[in-house]
């Protein structure tokens, strides 16, 4: 190649990195382009009882779930949880759903190795949870869980 074409490559390839970077850097001055701003992160589990049974659920999950997630605010693990309670709209719908509020991604970060031993104090060994949940599978089934980032519209 000549001088002249090594050149020209150089001081193109320089000119698109210099615009890159400026776009970067007035991309960090102004924020985000997107229509909204980020807000915590939650994790939502769909919840179906069997016919009759949803109070019977609500019960047990106040004696081992709602302790947990009491714990879990207090260290701060969490920073705060909600149930929601209402009718399905078809038979293999949801009638609970059970919201878990996070303060960010990083939050999920070693979060087992926060939560285990909060469990365990709750709810008892491995063995005496998996009795538990044995049991609580003749009342309801899990549909799903979600994991989603709250956005407030610009």
């Amino acid at each position: 190649m000549t001088t002249t074409k090594i050149c020209t490559i150089t001081i193109a390839s320089l000119t698109v990195a210099f615009a890159c970077f400026a776009e970067t850097k007035a991309a960090d001055t102004k924020g985000s382009s997107a229509p909204y701003n980020e807000g915590p992160v939650w994790t939502l589990t769909m919840i179906k009882t069997k016919t009759g049974l949803g109070d019977e659920y609500l019960k047990q999950i106040t004696q081992t779930v709602k302790p947990v997630y009491e714990e879990e605010k207090k260290q701060k693990i969490i920073l705060d949880y909600k149930i929601l309670n209402g009718e399905a709209t078809s038979p293999q719908d949801f009638n609970i759903l059970i919201l878990v509020e996070y303060a960010n991604w990083a939050a999920f970060d070693n979060l087992r190795a926060k939560m285990d031993p909060i469990v365990e104090k709750v709810m008892g060994t491995e063995e005496q949870r998996l009795t538990t949940a044995t049991k609580r599978l003749d009342i309801r089934e899990i549909l799903g869980t979600k994991t989603m980032r709250e956005i407030t519209l610009k």
